[in-house]
């Protein structure tokens, strides 16, 4: 065939008659070896040679080969359409921040030179999943917090500093249609405030974007600058030069020291362009308004750039541009006199001169000393000095750089008060603008980066206690946004530092093990195994040694990732975390009760089956505490008392016992105290845990041996109380998270809930808090200026003690110094604590009506989870089997943490109108069934989103729990469409026929956006509401049309997308098949991983005609990248299929393109690995298909013939 193309090029372009001849018997030839019934050569390597040798618009084959080849390529589209996913080109991701695991970024990868799709093989494929994919790679950069997955998609590393010319060319592109809006949102309201427009968060995000891909060298300064300036020559765009300067400003000042100024002259051209020197000189803004960094941001440049040239050419002196000349005068007027102290007041003075000379240490250090000291006023004594952070509105009007020093200064002010061991508390002010400055992925080395390898390993070192619980405190109530990388280095760190001893502390104990909680918990579903697979050589760092409760959270958050992604289901996904599992269980093992393991996925349900642990007998465990008890009381000697009970090796019933002499007695022994703190924090949970048990068995067991039962139940209540309360034993947190997670079977856990609400709900003491804390404080901390003023007010009126102390005596343990408190409570602690109680709750129906008292007096703290919809959302698909039947538990979970945030939030901030309607109503009103219109609402209103035109309140994405609109829309709906009252079922299919029936409804050019967008949405519900998709194409497959084809078109003509919907013909099979590509391109791993199971299972016997087994090609041909291990079991399904059917029937009108498929996957996927299964198949085939297949099962001409 190489010969014949060869020859064809020598071929003159007029033949002459002496030629012909030859011409002929060459074109005879080709046609022989392109005859698809000869099957001289397989047919996919000869379309391979023909498209490489005629590459798209470069060279042609000889005008009378022309038709020959062209109609050979073009026998292979019904290929290409088998393997293609329909509306490719036009899906979109929601982007998370969860650091892009590769599975989640695979399906979007894109070569970073043509920006194309990765295909498979060198088919004919359609021309729109041949061009460059701009729209794509242009949606992912805009959204926010998307740095990581546009790496992932290009392939880009920062440690190789490639130059992406492409993502080059999309910054610039994205910087022109900022401009556009801004001028379009002028011309619009021009009255509207600047920092209010939703143009100011684009330019917000855009500055970090530039900065992030420009610092890693995978886009050029000058090249960027020079390509806008093209760009935006012939147009008349003003109205966002401010912004556009502003934006480049933040690079200019971080990097004009370390590079030539060559760099950065292309700027002067662009301002050239963008002020016009016959404009008179721009007025010096009003500085009372954050607006005027970006006003005077040019000047701010110029002034960079001038410094830069005078230290290359010292004498250099380049004239004021007349344009610049009012801003230059007035910087310099307020820079000049450097002797006098400049004073941070109410406007941006101090901002604009940071921004001006930062990299002008003559001039910077007076300005800066400003910022610092507003915040850090030196030599105060403890608990004193500034109280008001920096506000956001001043840090953003600060350069990158202006603020990279701000951090520094901070971080070395940290850092030094560590070391010189002095009792100086940290200022408020500091903390909580540290904290601020922590958001700003641009500074991310300095900042969380600094924070997690720099300044909490120095503090720790220092053995500066106050400090890291101030630092630890900021981490669990400051901090949004951290990539889960270092949050699982933290949770390593403070493994290893709850082993030391100085951390033996009850205060420093409590704040550890509370933020390892908060992190544990907070793991996001996606980033469980991409993170915890990073420490599996070493699983002792994410495994507490000795916090039973930290590992449960752990195994609870594993179990819900698990049922999340859907890889819990089989032994192989699960294997990965079986070392994690086994060191868990060394360190602290421990067993589930029944009804919370058959919540759990599979894999860890066989694990913990296996790995029993011999539970102890609750009637030997109170006769052991009646015996210390007796113990107790006949011994005399202090010392020989307090050496009893605090040796190591003692049964940890300690807690016990003290229960018990409050009950009998009302007091403790002044003794206690010693022998507690004796015992210490760490080893007092070993009590605890006991401690939880012998309540369980008391209350138990209270009717029988009490004749006065509801009493002694009062009393026992009464008595804990006080422990927590009076005496600061216990806090309400540890014990009820303690009591949560106990192993409790049937009536004692029922028991053990019941304890956990008397404990929450009958002593007013925990809901006065609560209450009083909700009233007066507002989770917005980042707009506010006087959280310290609210949080000491608290404190005053409710003060925590951390040491156990008698009541009216010094005698005890109060002689420990509190470390200050800045930012967390009781209330604060709990609501991790929470989270678990109702999780737990949940797994017992008997105490439905427990949960709801519950959530009634304290679903009002989730006003102050950071993450409110994520916990709903995944609380509605792990136990969505439990609360299938429960419309009112689900309508009133989500009223509880929902409506925590009315006050706060926008009316339609997360639930649709439709919802709210249905929440109001009266508690046993559940029946509502949601018509289509209401299903076609919610998914415009992630279309919308998605689009660009945000339905939901604006928000500042840096501190909100999603990342950016996209996620917050597909949440909000997924939450709202589990708490509905109809069943998955009923839900799934009212999606589906969103678009299977309602496409009448949706905008022409607009359907593959609302294909997406439902591919989304069903990709994040539980299988419980997609498997309903695998219902819909059992019953398209077994549709009489696919058994008898009763359409003149051919079944490509109607499985293509787009002939059917643009020629309005038949469009059930095109429209399935589209919303299954949909789902399938958004599913996770163990969501892709039931197809191949789904095809065996339900489709194999369903097949029966050439028609059907078409549909199954072009259904699963385009995941074949995506199926890994199953690919072989699916490719065998297929041969198998295609085997029933030669047997059936009796003519086959389409052998060419499954056959070309059946290739397809040989050398694309399987090779020869299935060889000699696939012999034996295709031995048994009609000789037609056997001479097809024949370079597959590796059989001769004559042995095709034999047979």
């Amino acid at each position: 065939m190489k010969g014949c193309s060869e020859k064809a090029k020598t071929l003159p372009e007029q033949l002459y008659a002496s030629v012909q001849p030859q011409m002929q018997a060459l074109l005879n030839v080709a046609e022989h070896i392109m005859d698809r019934n000869a099957c001289l050569l397989p047919g996919y390597l000869l379309v391979n040679e023909i498209q490489k040798a005629y590459p798209d618009n470069h060279s042609y084959p000889h005008w009378k080969f022309a038709k020959l080849f062209s109609n050979y390529v073009e026998s292979f589209r019904p290929c290409a359409q088998m393997v293609s996913i329909v509306g490719h080109s036009r899906m979109r991701p929601v982007v998370e921040h969860s650091g892009c695991p590769e599975h989640l970024v695979n399906p979007w990868k894109l070569d970073p030179t043509t920006l194309k799709f990765s295909l498979k093989g060198t088919l004919p494929y359609a021309p729109e999943l041949l061009e460059k994919q701009t729209g794509l790679l242009r949606y992912v950069l805009e959204q926010p917090y998307s740095r990581d997955m546009v790496c992932g998609m290009l392939g880009l590393q920062k440690q190789h500093k490639q130059y992406c010319a492409a993502l080059e060319e999309q910054l610039v592109e994205l910087v022109v249609i900022a401009m556009e809006r801004s001028e379009a949102e002028y011309n619009s309201c021009p009255d509207v405030v600047d920092e209010n427009s939703s143009t100011h968060w684009l330019w917000l995000h855009l500055s970090s974007q530039l900065i992030y891909f420009v610092l890693f060298q995978f886009a050029s300064f000058p090249n960027l600058v020079m390509a806008l300036h093209a760009k935006l020559s012939g147009k008349d765009l003003r109205k966002g030069r401010d912004h556009l300067m502003w934006v480049l400003l933040q690079f200019i000042s971080g990097s004009i020291q370390r590079n030539p100024l060559s760099n950065f002259l292309p700027v002067l051209k662009l301002y050239e362009l963008l002020y016009p020197e016959k404009e008179p000189p721009l007025p010096v803004p009003d500085f009372n308004k954050a607006h005027c960094t970006h006003q005077m941001a040019m000047t701010c440049i110029w002034i960079h750039l001038l410094k830069k040239a005078q230290s290359e050419q010292a004498n250099l002196n380049w004239p004021v541009p007349h344009k610049l000349k009012v801003h230059h005068e007035f910087l310099q007027h307020l820079v000049m006199p450097s002797n006098t102290q400049l004073c941070m007041g109410s406007d941006y003075r101090i901002a604009l001169l940071c921004n001006a000379y930062s990299t002008n240490q003559e001039y910077f250090s007076r300005p800066m000393a400003a910022l610092v000291d507003t915040i850090q006023k030196s030599n105060q004594s403890v608990g004193v000095g500034p109280t008001t952070p920096l506000s956001m509105a001043i840090l953003d009007s600060l350069t990158v750089h202006s603020k990279m020093s701000l951090i520094h200064s901070i971080v070395t002010h940290v850092i030094k008060l560590a070391q010189s061991k002095s009792n100086m508390a940290l200022t408020p002010a500091l903390v909580e603008t540290y904290s601020r400055l922590l958001v700003y992925t641009e500074i991310e080395s300095l900042g969380i980066k600094g924070f997690i390898t720099q300044l909490l390993p120095t503090v720790f070192k220092s053995h500066a206690w106050g400090t890291l619980y101030t630092l630890l405190e900021m981490f669990s109530y400051r901090m949004h946004h951290i990539q889960p990388h270092y949050r699982v280095q933290l949770l390593s760190h403070l493994h290893s530092l709850a082993a030391v001893p100085q951390t033996n502390q009850t205060q420093l104990h409590l704040c550890v093990e509370s933020t390892a909680l908060r992190l544990i918990t907070g793991l996001g579903s996606g980033e469980v195994q991409p993170q915890i697979s990073r420490f599996l050589s070493e699983p002792k760092s994410l495994v507490s040694a000795e916090s039973e409760e930290l590992n449960r959270a752990l195994v609870l958050t594993l179990a819900r990732s698990m049922h999340i992604t859907g890889t819990g289901s089989d032994t192989l996904s699960g294997s990965w975390c079986q070392d994690l599992l086994n060191t868990i269980m060394q360190n602290t093992p421990y067993t589930w009760a029944n009804h919370t393991l058959e919540c759990f996925p599979k894999v860890l349900r066989d694990f913990f089956q296996q790995h029993t642990v011999a539970s102890e007998s609750k009637q030997q465990l109170k006769k052991a505490v009646e015996e210390e008890y007796r113990n107790w009381a006949s011994m005399n000697n202090e010392n020989d008392i307090i050496a009893h009970f605090s040796v190591a090796g003692t049964p940890p019933l300690f807690l016990c016992l003290l229960w018990k002499m409050l009950l009998e007695t009302d007091r403790i022994s002044p003794i206690a105290y010693k022998i507690l703190e004796r015992i210490g924090a760490r080893a007092l949970s070993a009590h605890l845990r006991k401690f939880c048990d012998c309540l369980v068995f008391e209350f138990t067991n209270c009717n029988m041996q009490h004749p006065n039962g509801g009493q002694h139940v009062n009393k026992c209540v009464d008595t804990i109380n006080a422990m927590i309360w009076k005496y600061n034993i216990v806090t309400i947190d540890r014990l009820v998270l303690c009591l949560a997670l106990r192993t409790q079977e049937g009536n004692e856990a029922q028991v053990c809930f019941f304890i956990i609400q008397l404990l929450l709900l009958k002593a007013a003491e925990f809901r006065n808090r609560v209450q009083e804390f909700v009233k007066e404080n507002s989770p917005e901390h980042w707009k506010q200026s006087n959280w310290h003023e609210k949080h000491l007010a608290f404190h005053r009126k409710y003060p925590e003690k951390f040491a156990p102390e008698e009541q009216g005596s010094s005698v005890g343990t109060g002689s420990h110094h509190p470390l200050p408190v800045y930012f967390g409570n009781v209330c604060l602690r709990f609501l991790p604590v929470f989270d678990i109680v109702i999780h737990r709750f949940l797994e017992i129906k008997q105490v439905g009506k427990s949960l709801e008292i519950l959530l009634e007096h304290l679903g009002c703290l989730y006003k102050f989870h950071d993450r409110p919809v994520t916990y709903l959302y995944n609380t509605l698909h792990y136990y969505e089997s439990k609360l299938r039947d429960r419309p009112p538990l689900k309508r009133r979970l989500v009223a509880a943490v929902l409506g925590s945030l009315k006050e706060i939030r926008a009316p339609n901030w997360a639930l649709s109108e439709a919802y709210q309607v249905y929440m109001s109503r009266q508690n046993d009103d559940t029946f509502w069934v949601p018509d289509m219109d209401y299903y076609l609402r919610l998914v415009k209103r992630v279309v919308e989103t998605m689009a660009g035109n945000n339905q939901f309140p604006n928000t500042d994405w840096r501190f909100n729990e999603f990342p950016n609109p996209g996620a917050h829309a597909l949440y909000v709906t997924c939450v709202e469409l589990m708490a509905l009252p109809a069943g998955p079922a009923l839900v799934g299919s009212n999606l589906l026929d969103v678009v299977a029936k309602g496409f009448t409804l949706i905008p022409h050019g607009q359907i593959h956006m609302w294909i997406n967008a439902i591919g989304l949405i069903m990709a994040a519900l539980p299988e419980s509401y997609w498997s309903v998709l695998h219902d819909r194409l059992i019953e398209v497959i077994s549709s009489p049309g696919l058994v008898d084809w009763p359409f003149r078109c051919t079944p490509f003509e109607l499985f293509d997308f787009s002939s059917t919907h643009d020629g309005l013909l038949e469009n059930k099979y095109s429209y399935t098949l589209a919303l299954a590509h949909s789902m399938w391109h958004h599913a996770g791993l163990g969501q892709i991983a039931s197809v191949p199971k789904f095809i065996k299972e339900k489709l194999n016997g369903v097949i029966k005609t050439e028609y059907q087994l078409l549909y199954l090609c072009h259904l699963v041909g385009p995941f074949l990248p995506r199926f890994n291990v199953a690919i072989m079991e699916l490719t065998a399904t297929l041969y198998e299929l295609l085997a029933q059917i030669d047997r059936s029937q009796e003519h086959l009108q389409y052998m060419d393109p499954i056959c070309d498929l059946l290739y397809h996957i040989k050398y694309m996927f399987v090779g020869d690995m299935m060889k000699s299964e696939l012999e034996s198949i295709i031995k048994r085939l009609r000789p037609a298909l056997r001479m097809r297949l024949r370079f597959i099962a590796h059989l001769n001409i004559e042995e095709i013939s034999a047979t």
